[in-house]
């Protein structure tokens, strides 16, 4: 078998909202989810907000990574943001998460690119063991805040 990770394209729309739809299922946020093939034109492949990467198993979908630069004032340089990593159940265990983010370190640093970031829900014990299995730093002093729908638009007011 053999494993290869590709940038999407418009014509990969279907099933990366796919995907999407069955990472918010495993998140149980299924019903946050707005994500669709419009939105992803319009913010991925038109404003190139994002970049979409699928891993392909003999040339079968069966993950992918959302990522995107952010920038850091500390550091003075841009940084990689791990939005999502996901890989179907039925293909996990075979390493490709590893594969994954050994190509999103490899992005960084091929960009010189001053850290990786990312956060992960609490309660979900198998990322953050795989996480803190593959050398990362748990932030513990820093908090996640968030204005969205009302009350972005309640702060905008």
């Amino acid at each position: 078998m053999s494993f290869v990770i590709r940038k999407a394209t418009p014509k990969d729309n279907g099933v990366v909202v796919e995907l999407l739809r069955e990472f918010a299922i495993y998140e149980k946020m299924e019903d946050m989810l707005q994500t669709d093939d419009a939105l992803l034109n319009e913010w991925v492949h038109e404003k190139e907000c994002a970049t979409i990467c699928l891993g392909e198993e003999d040339g079968v979908v069966v993950g992918y990574i959302i990522y995107f630069k952010n920038y850091s004032s500390f550091t003075g340089k841009s940084g990689l943001y791990l939005e999502d990593l996901y890989v179907r159940p039925q293909y996990r265990g075979k390493g490709y998460g590893k594969v994954f983010f050994k190509y999103l370190a490899k992005e960084a640093v091929d960009n010189g690119y001053a850290r990786m970031e990312w956060v992960c829900l609490n309660w979900n014990k198998p990322s953050i063991d795989f996480y803190l299995k593959n050398n990362a730093e748990q932030m513990t002093d820093w908090t996640n805040y968030r204005l969205s729908g009302d009350t972005l638009l309640q702060a905008a007011k």
